[in-house]
């Protein structure tokens, strides 16, 4: 499983090509075979097994590699990371659920690039949010879908229309997209004639402050209250088996639970869905109970 035991890509002219012909040569592997060395690696740890599974996917991080290629870094790592993602979704996955390996890796793979590439970008203060990293990761695809791919500024309907398709501050899209197309002097127009001010002007302190701090610290809290005591309409094994499943990072097979518990793999499935679909109606009902005296203040007021 050592990515040093993986091809490498070599510097220089032609080093790409050369890697992807070398990793077309890894047979993929039939869904039959596919099950039995996933069975091994997980029952047995295999290291041949997993070496199979991972070279028989390296096209597949290739593939996806490529969809970042327009963030300026170098795509050797860029696949190294995609394959690093692989790797460990290798040694995460479960046959048993009845999905092939390539639809559990890709997300494995992608947020492995995906991170890769956010720290790489953390030295001109990205951001962090939610709404900055879903604009970071679309903003070139939104571009492309409404023919807005040249080098420079974006005109004012372009960014509102970026803007309202993904749910972010037009500010935001400027200064992004600013970001992406490379470094230009703060003092540049934002527009040809002028009248929408400095790039400097769209500039602002993006460190959180600490109102906001606070806000997010107690919605956090609030969150979490509202998840515990969601929990107690949960009887024990529900309980049991919703928290092994999902809330930790390691879930449970549902073999394993099954033998726990003395009942069918699918039957704990069922305790498992419906437990969710419980603290699901739980959390609602607080949320909005919560709510209301917020309303009132607000209709008093």
């Amino acid at each position: 499983m050592a990515q040093a035991s993986l091809p490498a890509i070599a510097a220089g002219e032609g080093g790409l090509s050369r890697y992807l012909e070398e990793i077309r040569r890894f047979p993929m592997l039939e869904p039959q075979e596919e099950y039995m060395l996933a069975k091994r690696y997980r029952e047995h740890e295999d290291p041949a097994a997993a070496q199979k599974l991972v070279t028989s996917h390296l096209r597949l991080v290739a593939k996806i590699a490529m969809g970042y290629r327009g963030y300026g870094l170098p795509i050797g790592e860029v696949i190294s990371e995609g394959n690093v993602g692989l790797m460990q979704a290798v040694k995460r996955f479960d046959a048993e659920k009845g999905f092939r390996l390539a639809t559990y890796a890709m997300w494995w793979i992608k947020a492995s690039i995906q991170e890769y590439i956010l720290r790489s970008w953390s030295l001109v203060k990205m951001g962090t949010t939610a709404n900055q990293k879903r604009l970071f990761f679309n903003l070139r695809k939104v571009k492309g879908q409404i023919q807005a791919l040249e080098d420079g500024d974006l005109r004012p309907e372009q960014v509102a229309q970026i803007a309202q398709k993904l749910g972010v501050p037009a500010e935001d899209v400027i200064s992004m997209n600013r970001r992406l197309s490379g470094d230009a002097s703060l003092n540049a127009p934002l527009r040809a004639d002028s009248e929408g001010g400095e790039w400097q002007d769209w500039l602002v302190d993006e460190s959180t402050n600490q109102e906001e701090m606070l806000a997010e610290s107690e919605e956090l809290e609030s969150r979490k209250r509202l998840l515990t005591n969601a929990l107690g309409v949960l009887n024990d094994r529900e309980r049991r088996i919703f928290e092994a499943r999902r809330l930790v990072d390691d879930p449970i097979t549902l073999e394993d639970l099954s033998t726990e518990f003395g009942v069918s793999r699918e039957r704990v499935r069922q305790i498992e869905v419906r437990a969710f679909e419980k603290v699901q109606e739980a959390v609602r009902a607080a949320a909005v109970a919560q709510e209301r005296p917020r309303a009132g203040a607000h209709a008093g007021a």
